[in-house]
């Protein structure tokens, strides 16, 4: 078998998306996500000018060594656009492999470790009131995980709150500019908790995203305040470039810290799973250098009692998506997939096979990772340049979005 041909696609159903398809000689074929929310064109780039060249005529069966061939071959190594374009091959072989073996991917990958995979969705509000409303949504839609954030009464915008209950964080043509106030965030989402848990009780999972704004010490401060509510996680609680910051925050809660959402390799997480600092590892398919890499993480992971926790907005397609839940499903180190729920327009583009049942997802039974992408219909919805906010305090200092 022979890659004869790729193909990079990138469409706007909603928000944007890029997927990369190989081809072989005998007709069989991959599809990879290569989408970088709010850099899409500089993945698109690489892929074609660099990448795409190189695989052409190479037996797609040896995923390892042009795993390798691509991240070492590189030599400026790892990096959001590299390690995202090495994602979207890795998937698309290991796409083509379970094709070619007739067999679902979580089959090849060595077999099911469990029934379901638990995935948490998301619930925002313009204030508590509204948060619980939704909060009470999708425990009737069967839920038993969920993420809630609100509004912090004296902010305009926060991260994670939208219109109706939806959010794209890439939602203009230029950066927009966000005001933040620590403080002010510090004093008001305790109460949310609260009323979450006061309202549904101990049972339903809770988690929520502080998105990297708090220092060390305030992040501790928080997660032991938050201790009597029962997190499942606290997400982000600051930025990981300083990685003994970790070490602070584990020295004052006992509130699980989950992150990894924006790292690329495993060097990234490497001392924070070696060190026992975070309970959950977020970095996910597409942005991880695939499959290949991703199971690294995870067995690595698994010697520390670092539990798996993929991240999984809808910034990632349904191709990642896809990949993700035969990964969950394999994985013996699992802990929780994120989910937030595409558009019907991006559900039409990438018709799939994994399905939602009661708080739990299948990946499904199809050979491959059962998740294709319709190019004529992707055709009619052209990319649209979105990007992400920038963060200000209230003195004007540039922060942390």
């Amino acid at each position: 078998m022979k890659i004869i041909d790729t193909k990079v696609i990138v469409c706007s159903p909603g928000r944007n998306f890029v997927t990369l398809k190989i081809i072989t000689d005998e007709g069989i074929y991959g599809v990879g996500d290569a989408t970088l929310n709010g850099r899409e064109k500089a993945v698109v780039s690489f892929l074609e000018d660099y990448v795409c060249p190189s695989l052409i005529g190479r037996d797609p069966q040896r995923i390892e060594d042009i795993w390798q061939f691509f991240y070492r071959g590189v030599y400026w190594r790892r990096g959001a656009v590299n390690m995202t374009a090495i994602a979207a091959v890795d998937t698309a072989l290991w796409d083509i492999k379970a094709k070619a073996a007739n067999m679902p991917l979580y089959q090849l990958l060595g077999g099911r470790s469990r029934d379901g995979v638990m995935v948490y969705a998301h619930a925002n509000g313009k204030d508590i009131g509204d948060t619980l409303e939704r909060v009470a949504e999708l425990v009737d839609e069967g839920y038993k995980a969920i993420r809630v954030q609100c509004g912090v009464p004296g902010l305009d915008k926060v991260y994670g709150v939208g219109k109706g209950g939806h959010y794209e964080p890439a939602d203009a043509d230029l950066p927009a500019e966000h005001v933040w106030a620590t403080e002010k965030y510090l004093n008001h989402v305790p109460k949310l908790f609260a009323a979450v848990r006061d309202q549904f009780g101990d049972d339903l999972h809770i988690l929520h995203d502080i998105h990297h704004r708090l220092t060390p010490i305030e992040a501790a401060r928080l997660g032991k305040e938050v201790e009597p509510f029962k997190l499942f996680w606290l997400e982000d609680p600051v930025p990981a470039e300083n990685q003994e910051g970790f070490r602070l925050i584990r020295q004052h809660t006992t509130t699980p810290i989950a992150v990894g959402e924006v790292f690329s390799s495993i060097h990234d997480c490497r001392e924070l799973i070696q060190n026992q600092l975070i309970d959950y590892i977020r970095s996910t398919v597409v942005h991880a250098g695939g499959i290949t890499h991703l199971r690294r993480i995870a067995d690595l992971a698994s010697l520390y009692h670092v539990r798996t926790g993929c991240h999984g907005a809808t910034d990632l397609s349904p191709v990642c998506m896809g990949a993700a839940l035969h990964f969950d499903y394999w994985v013996p180190n699992f802990g929780i997939q994120e989910h937030m729920a595409h558009s019907e327009q991006t559900d039409e583009v990438f018709p799939h096979a994994y399905r939602f049942e009661q708080g739990y997802f299948t990946p499904g039974e199809v050979p491959g990772h059962g998740v294709d992408i319709d190019e004529k219909l992707a055709a009619k919805f052209p990319y649209q340049r979105k990007c992400l906010p920038v963060n200000r305090l209230e003195d004007g200092t540039l922060w942390n979005w």
